[in-house]
């Protein structure tokens, strides 16, 4: 597999946990009350932190060779 495939897929790890924070932030602010909606705001951010982070790396490793 090339690098740019892995990075292809990496990307697509990092834009999926983007949008499952997105569906768990609506989720506990619209839909849970109480402890359950804590625990899932929690796993929300830290979803939406890893998948900045995999996106940055991405977005700053720069283009691959081919």
């Amino acid at each position: 597999m090339s690098q740019s495939m892995l990075n292809m897929y990496i990307s697509f790890a990092g834009m999926l946990l983007l949008f499952l924070a997105i569906g768990l932030i609506w989720l506990s602010r619209n839909k849970l009350n109480g402890w359950l909606s804590g625990i899932i705001s929690i796993l929300a951010y830290i979803s939406l932190l890893l998948g900045s982070i995999i996106i940055l790396y991405i977005v700053f490793s720069g283009p691959t060779g081919g």
